[in-house]
């Protein structure tokens, strides 16, 4: 197999893994860009679609040439997984633990917490949960909702010792700054913004999404005057205004449109660091695209509306493209001011997504993407809501289009920097109890021959009824975990039915052998069970709706408590729907 890296960047690497030392030369270490994007599926990159499906790219209608680029001088992940929503997933970033662990479970809106509402914490739970979040569904629920946290502990006065690690912690020796969506800080809640969790903050807000054109108005609004859907909560805050942090709109850049404006201060940023020779530097950049609401420019709308590949592979909607474009857009001028700067060969790029995209097919209203061949969508634990582009470059460090089809998650982001850094991944890993593992092994190896790379289990956890749809039904999603383990994925719905796939051999999930692998089934229920009893707390679960009525339940087969055929040591393959 052709080598990856120069001969140069192998001494580095020699280097790199067999340092016993905690602080790491300032020569080894690059900068590093993490562009997180938001709601972007997996077939709306125009290389993972070609890749996917073998059509050349110019019958596609979305356009990422520059993501296209960023594939062709690094390595692009094929099975990379986040989480099925974005807080979630934002969580395990800045963690690199399972986020369920962390007490982020579900993606929740202006929610009223125990800490916004001013309100005595019970035993079990944590300040920043949210008091309910449930979706309008009419259908009745067996299982009632979980809880979620809406933050993650930062070591306040109201954490309770609870202090995790961030990723700009871990890299201590960096400067860390943040741009974009945080929505992992209890919807603006004083001590648990990014500056608290070691980052410089540029430009943000603390919010599940944003409006892309007029958006200062509406972040810098004070609490109790908030309009937008996204900044409105359930009941006004208890507490004082003085408890609560509206965001940062940044440095002015003319800027009319969302997405360019934060792109202009990442660049403005980048300028100003490339003159800053003795001190690494760490942007991660969230952006808050291409969630709702579907807002584009004019002009790249109009050339949606017209481009005669509209259509293809479902993707219909020029307002999506044309955000599509803009984001690819933002990532060229990452690369470009990069080169500009001459910082291009000391500075490695991550880009990646928080979930899968929005499948038109899946939601009860709307047009979104289409994440075909994978099947469902945001929200889903199917491939289509968790698999998403994960690409690195590191320019002539690691040859170009390269592809790795080595399963990877979110959680691995933090060990992987920390490693790449030429900290002891090994040693914060176990230091700070992480689920995450370095993925700077698959770098130089991308088939893991000489398995480097040392993780082959990862887990899921859903505890919520969803008004989109599940792709095997079309009846609103019932809380879901999941569990994948080599190439078996094995998807449980709570409500009594279990999914079993061969994820290497058949990624689209068609064929379910859940019946026809029973020992393999309860194997992997088992270990997803004894997880999740170990680690996730009993108020983040699912718990039984004492007024179900059976004789009133609309879907095609009864309600399975596999739950308590699980606790009673019977067969649950053979039990489930």
């Amino acid at each position: 197999m052709k080598k990856i890296y120069n001969v140069a960047f192998l001494v580095f690497l020699l280097q790199l893994f067999t340092a016993c030392k905690n602080t790491p030369s300032k020569d080894a270490r690059p900068n590093i860009i993490f562009i997180l994007a938001d709601d972007f599926g997996y077939m709306d990159v125009q290389g993972y679609a070609q890749h996917t499906l073998g059509v050349d790219s110019g019958n596609m209608y979305y356009e990422t040439p520059n993501l296209d680029k960023l594939m062709g001088q690094g390595v692009a992940f094929s099975q990379a997984y986040a989480n099925q929503l974005c807080s979630p997933t934002r969580a395990s970033l800045l963690t690199g633990k399972y986020a369920a662990r962390v007490g982020v479970t579900t993606a929740t809106g202006p929610e009223s917490t125990y800490y916004n509402q001013d309100m005595e914490t019970p035993e079990g739970s944590y300040i920043q949960d949210a008091l309910y979040h449930s979706d309008p569904i009419k259908e009745q629920q067996a299982w009632m909702n979980g809880s979620s946290s809406s933050a993650v502990p930062a070591g306040t006065q109201y954490d309770n010792g609870r202090d995790e690690m961030s990723i700009a912690e871990a890299l201590k020796d960096y400067h860390s700054a943040f741009i974009g969506k945080w929505h992992i800080g209890g919807h603006s809640a004083k001590g648990y913004q990014p500056s608290d969790q070691g980052f410089e903050e540029l430009v943000y807000w603390d919010a599940p999404g944003s409006v892309y054109f007029d958006w200062k108005k509406e972040w810098m609004a004070p609490f109790g005057r908030k309009k937008s859907r996204y900044a409105r909560y359930h009941d006004p805050p208890k507490r004082p205004e003085s408890d609560f942090v509206l965001g940062n709109i940044g440095e002015e850049t003319g800027e009319k449109y969302l997405t360019d404006d934060m792109s202009a201060q990442a660049v403005s940023f980048i300028r100003k660091r490339s003159e800053i020779k003795d001190e690494p530097f760490f942007l991660y950049f969230c952006h808050f695209a291409v969630h709702t609401p579907l807002e584009g420019k004019e002009e790249d709308i109009a050339h949606f509306e017209s481009k005669e590949t509209k259509g293809w592979n479902g993707h219909v909607s020029p307002v999506y493209a044309s955000m599509v474009k803009s984001l690819d857009s933002s990532v060229g001028s990452i690369l470009n001011v990069l080169e500009e700067t001459g910082l291009e060969d000391n500075t490695l790029v991550v880009f990646m997504s928080d979930n899968g995209g929005i499948d038109t097919k899946v939601v009860h209203r709307g047009t979104y993407t289409d994440n075909s061949p994978l099947l469902g969508g945001k929200a889903c634990l199917t491939e289509g809501g968790i698999r998403v582009p994960l690409i690195f470059r590191w320019k002539n460090k690691i040859d170009g289009g390269q592809w790795c089809d080595v399963p990877v998650d979110c959680s691995d982001m933090l060990p992987t920097f920390a490693d790449i850094a030429g900290y002891n991944a090994k040693e914060v890993i176990e230091k700070n109890d992480l689920d995450g593992r370095s993925i700077a092994p698959l770098l130089s190896d991308v088939n893991n021959k000489e398995e480097g790379y040392t993780k082959d289990t990862r887990y899921w956890h859903y505890p919520f009824n969803v008004i989109y749809n599940s792709p095997f039904d079309l009846l609103p999603l019932e809380p879901h975990s999941a569990i994948r383990e080599g190439d078996h994925k094995l998807i449980f719905d709570w409500y009594g039915r279990l999914y079993l796939f061969d994820i290497q051999k058949d990624p689209y999930e068609k064929n379910n052998l859940a019946k026809q692998m029973p020992d393999r089934t309860n194997d992997l229920f088992d270990k997803l069970m004894r997880w999740t009893k170990d680690s996730v707390k009993e108020t983040y679960r699912p718990y039984l709706n004492k007024e179900y009525a059976a004789e009133k339940e609309e879907r095609s087969v009864p309600f399975v408590n596999l739950i308590e055929t699980w606790n009673e040591g019977e067969n649950v393959a053979e039990t489930a729907n």
